[in-house]
């Protein structure tokens, strides 16, 4: 099977991108690891399928493999990188469109200076809708890793994010801790886990771990958790400058039941093709 693909990027966050409109992808785990694999394949974060929708009031479908072979219901990143591909591709001529995703419908938007703004839905705060394990919604939790217990957020933003605040981002074990968060047992579906340095009230830095990928240079949806998690704290105020190692997002968030909008850039790396056994 031989695939056309387009490698693009989000703040350094890698997809490859590929269009199941004009040619027929169907990819297994093991076909999905190999594509993202660095060395024997074409290499990425995660895998974006672009198809066509299956009810009427979206223009598209988007489907998320991350790194590991597992699917996944939303990432931020792609999303922009999702809305400049259908654009560039003429799949569409809009600029705003609605897009299915397993977790929801998402509104990316592309604007004059060639950022892209999404519209990534209201969070969620209920244990079983993250899903984690707790008796009760709070505002944070404490959650026991090996001989430490970290005060957390805990919150869905289309999938689960975990969110630590420290004090130093760069002397952060987030390889170590991560991995140990990801995999927490009160997180049945694991977690993405997000290091927070508050600068300013409308300033942070970010580092995530990604769940079935590791510590990206970018997390859109990690800079959405993160946010939300600092301003309702008290912490932060909207909008939010978050401050990655692949560059800067700005997030809007005006509060309980309200929409994130995230904002940020969307780049075309190359196109190929790949041929999968």
């Amino acid at each position: 099977m031989n695939l056309r693909f387009t490698k693009m990027h989000g703040l350094g966050n890698d997809f490859v991108v590929f269009d199941g409109i004009n040619q027929t992808v169907v990819l297994t785990p093991e076909q999905c690891r190999r594509i993202a694999d660095r060395h024997f394949g074409v290499g990425c974060d995660q895998i974006l399928l672009v198809e066509k929708p299956s009810r009427d009031d979206v223009d598209f479908r988007y489907r998320i493999f991350n790194a590991d072979g597992g699917e996944v219901g939303q990432c931020g990143n792609g999303a922009r990188c999702f809305v400049r591909f259908v654009h560039d591709h003429q799949l569409t001529d809009k600029t705003a469109i609605r897009v299915e995703t397993a977790s929801g419908v998402i509104e990316p938007r592309l604007l004059d200076n060639g950022q892209v703004t999404v519209n990534m839905g209201a969070p969620r705060f209920a244990p079983a809708e993250i899903p984690f394990a707790a008796s009760a919604e709070a505002l944070t939790y404490p959650l026991k890793v090996g001989s430490h217990t970290l005060e957390i957020a805990a919150l869905s933003m289309g999938n689960p994010h975990a969110v630590l605040r420290v004090n130093d981002l760069d002397s952060a074990p987030v390889d170590i801790l991560g991995a140990a968060i990801e995999a927490h047992q009160r997180f049945p579906q694991r977690v993405n886990a997000g290091f927070m340095q508050v600068l300013t009230p409308h300033d942070i830095r970010l580092r995530v771990f990604e769940r079935g990928a590791g510590e990206t240079l970018a997390c859109g949806t990690g800079a959405c958790a993160a946010a939300v998690a600092g301003i309702r704290q008290d912490w932060l105020k909207s909008p939010v400058s978050v401050h990655t190692r692949g560059g800067d997002l700005i997030i809007e968030w005006a509060g309980k039941d309200q929409p994130v909008f995230m904002t940020g850039p969307a780049v075309t790396v190359f196109e190929g093709a790949i041929e999968i056994e």
